[in-house]
């Protein structure tokens, strides 16, 4: 214990003493081995495990276990590359990526928390359609997390007159909560990410629009069929069990306001070509940055103190999911920094034969690989970090997988966002949305009870997308 206090106090201390020049990407990966990516490997095996194995556990001392595996990462590092080492990584990791990262997730979660659809439609397989399908044109706008809060609850309550209703949500999550944030950064947390780095705002949403027109208009139609069929089965519609008297309608509704804001903040900053604000222990804050991140805070303030607390209190909201979120995210984006930089070193590096895998004789990108790959680690790991692992792998240039390897960043950018819908736990808003749904008294399938779904329906869709785009 008295070692590792040393040594987190040379990583304060590095803080203060590392030159400006330094940077986390001049960690070289030759100089690594493949036992750096344990700590990585262990906190996301930790997180698909731990909630199934030992639920009580996990939902007390997930924190800890957070840190624990960033602390297996951090301090024997600091030991052997120095504290200097550590700590670029450190402020790099955190500055370049992880708080502006939470800053718009949360900015998200709470605006959206901010709004309570009020009035009791009634659930038959066109509405729960329409319903699903606004929620993928709305996840691109406001984010799967945020359009995931703002119509499951709705959706929840349109149903709640019928028996069979498990197989909607699981819809939901696959279509709204994944599928339909394909299109913009503001989506899904992996192409945010893929902005930071340099891709284009809209680069997504002129590259992969048919394979997500697709996939989302195949699964409305199955989703339709199914609907239809167990709506049938269920015979005479029995009397909604909740009041019909509030009129359609939206509380909160200045927050939409305030999600234009969010939109047009990081619209902004991807356009703006301003110069570097500041630095931190070399690691570089534009002006442009520095000005969505700030702006985005306030409008979360903002939502905070104009939302009544009874609309607040309608849609349950609490701030658990989103601390669950920033502590997860945290320990990732420390533990995910020796990986990239094994992953930078390519063919040559300690993860060479992965580098090869998704490479072809000719040297050049797989797309088909890249897709399976990066869509099956982020069925089962965090979609956000492992878009980021596979962006690196394809060299990290974003001007170049934008232009020559555009087919490649495209297998990428699918298959992560597409395939956190495999597992409840490849995408944070599917866990939040069974969440809400099991706390609604429906009876949502078990782990692999969803995997059962998400093979039957999804896997033939993604096999048909690779044979059509990513050949």
């Amino acid at each position: 214990m008295q070692l590792c206090r040393r040594a987190v106090a040379c990583l304060l201390k590095g803080i203060l003493l590392l030159p400006a020049t330094s940077h986390a990407g001049d960690i070289d990966g030759h100089a690594l081995n493949a036992w750096w990516g344990v700590p990585f490997a262990g906190l996301l095996l930790s997180i698909a495990a731990l909630p199934l194995l030992a639920p009580t556990f996990w939902h007390h001392h997930y924190g800890k276990v957070t840190a624990a595996w960033a602390l297996a990462f951090l301090v024997p590092f600091a030991m052997i590359f120095g504290a200097g080492a550590a700590t670029t990584g450190l402020v790099h990791a955190a500055v370049g990526e992880y708080i502006p990262f939470i800053i718009l997730l949360a900015a998200l979660f709470v605006i959206a928390g901010g709004i309570f659809v009020r009035g009791n439609l009634h659930g038959s397989p066109w509405l729960n359609v329409r319903i699903l399908g606004i929620g993928a044109v709305l996840a691109s706008v406001m984010g799967t997390t945020g359009a995931s809060m703002l119509l499951i609850r709705p959706l929840i309550r349109a149903n709640d007159n019928r028996r069979h209703v498990a197989h909607v949500v699981v819809f939901f999550i696959f279509i709204v909560s994944n599928a339909g944030g394909a299109l913009t950064p503001l989506g899904d947390p992996p192409l945010f990410l893929g902005f930071l780095q340099g891709v284009d705002f809209f680069w997504t949403a002129r590259h992969i629009f048919p394979e997500t027109l697709f996939l989302v208009g195949a699964l409305l139609a199955v989703f339709y069929a199914i609907d239809w069929y167990w709506y049938r089965r269920e015979g005479v519609v029995q009397p909604d069990p909740t009041p019909d008297t509030p009129a359609f309608g939206f509380e909160g509704r200045a927050n939409f306001l305030l999600l234009a804001g969010v939109v047009a903040l990081v619209l902004l900053s991807g356009f703006l070509k301003a110069g570097v604000a500041f630095s931190v222990a070399g690691a570089q804050v534009s002006w442009a940055g520095l000005m969505r991140d700030l702006g985005l805070v306030a409008l979360t303030v903002i939502s905070l103190r104009i939302t009544p607390d009874e609309v607040h209190a309608q849609n349950r909201f609490s701030w658990g999911p989103m601390a669950e979120v920033a502590k997860l995210f945290a320990g990732i984006f420390l533990t995910i920094i020796p990986v990239i930089a094994m992953l930078r070193a390519g063919v040559q590096g300690p993860f060479g034969p992965i580098v090869a895998a998704v490479t072809g004789p000719d040297g050049q990108p797989l797309p088909a690989m890249y897709f399976w790959a990066s869509g099956a680690l982020s069925s089962f790991l965090d979609n956000a970090p492992t878009y980021l692992v596979f962006f690196n792998t394809a060299g990290g240039d974003a001007n170049v997988l934008m232009t020559s390897l555009a087919t490649t960043l495209a297998a990428i950018s699918a298959g992560s966002v597409f395939m956190g819908a495999n597992t409840y736990i490849g995408n944070a808003p599917n866990l939040m949305v069974r969440a809400i749904a099991e706390d609604r008294g429906i009876r949502m399938p078990s782990f692999f009870g969803y995997m059962a779904w998400s093979g039957t329906v999804l896997i033939p869709l993604f096999i048909v997308i690779t044979f059509i785009w990513f050949r």
